[in-house]
């Protein structure tokens, strides 16, 4: 069975030049959102996803109606794929239910795995160029060696309350219970 699945960003926009195409390619049923493609968890995407058994083929006008990005397209497809169920678009003809439209997704899914690669290779890339200039990641230090030892000096004595003692340094009370509970060699 051909499920259909239709999908415009605003309540403004029209859903029939989508569900026409849908409803000539033979979908006996169609599901319909009106949300973003940006927004993964869609209500009717689930129910269409939910409604197909094996077998079936999801039918789209464009991939950009299934989702924006590749990743989540792909997520789609090949939890299609692990249900032996298939997918189209009908205006990129593309049909994962010939061998064509198969080998079109796996360099689509090559392409997203290349591409998740090259980010992790050029952030490690920047952090130990950051490292060789010295920087250090993560968020600055709100107490430094002086201000440590002013916290307990103030702390020892028993007319300042802890209140008293972030309210003077700037801090939050559970940045003072931190550096207290960690070993001095540690600041």
């Amino acid at each position: 069975m051909k499920v259909g699945y239709a999908r415009v960003s605003t309540l403004d926009q029209n859903l029939d030049l989508q569900t026409d195409a849908l409803t000539k390619e033979g979908c006996k049923e169609i599901f319909e959102d009106h949300a973003s493609g940006a927004k993964a968890d869609r209500d009717g995407l689930r129910k269409a996803l939910e409604f197909m058994r094996e077998g079936d083929t999801l039918v789209v006008w464009k991939l950009d109606r299934l989702g924006r990005s590749l990743k989540h397209l792909i997520d789609v497809i090949n939890r299609l794929n692990d249900n032996k169920m298939y997918f189209k678009s009908v205006q990129e003809s593309i049909d994962t239910g010939s061998s064509g439209g198969k080998l079109i997704f796996h360099v689509f899914g090559a392409l997203a795995e290349f591409e998740r690669d090259m980010i992790r290779e050029r952030t490690l890339a920047g952090i130990e160029a950051a490292k060789r200039r010295g920087k250090i990641g993560g968020r600055p230090k709100k107490m430094d060696k002086k201000k440590i030892a002013l916290a307990r000096t103030m702390h020892d004595d028993p007319s300042n309350s802890i209140g008293d003692i972030c309210e003077v340094l700037n801090i939050s009370k559970s940045t003072l219970y931190r550096y207290f509970n960690k070993p001095k060699e540690d600041e």
